[in-house]
């Protein structure tokens, strides 16, 4: 999982086990962001359609998460069309990840133990963000 600016570039990474479903490790990406300020809105896709979730950002960080709701969603919606008009941009996300992709030990998991895959994808972070700057 990689939390991404506006602009596609990485901010945190979190590597773990794939057996969890993601929605477990939003808060814990959140807490190893490489910058102190929380971002105020974070788009993800429709796995991420949880209002416990939302409701634990907004509380803690005070971040709006934009995610559009699932087909089979039996509660109330609670975001209209205009911040998902947001979810348009996903696509600069979409394309940290084909940079990501690039580097070959990022993009399938060789190593073994968990620490050196992790380091593996966070140093690609850090190669894209020197490309960058």
């Amino acid at each position: 999982m990689v939390l991404a600016d506006r602009s596609g570039l990485p901010l945190s990474t979190w590597v773990d086990s794939a057996t969890p479903h993601e929605i477990k490790y939003v808060e814990p990406l959140m807490e190893r962001r490489w910058i102190k300020p929380a971002p105020a809105v974070i788009v993800a896709d429709k796995a991420y359609d949880s209002d416990p979730l939302d409701a634990r950002l907004r509380a803690t960080y005070g971040t709006e998460l934009i995610a559009p709701h699932k087909g089979n969603r039996i509660k109330p919606k609670t975001q209209d069309g205009r911040s998902l008009r947001r979810y348009k941009r996903r696509w600069k996300v979409e394309r940290l990840f084909a940079w990501l992709q690039n580097f070959r030990r990022a993009h399938t998991r060789y190593e073994r133990y968990l620490d050196n895959f992790r380091g593996i994808v966070q140093l690609g972070c850090m190669v894209i963000l020197l490309r960058y700057f």
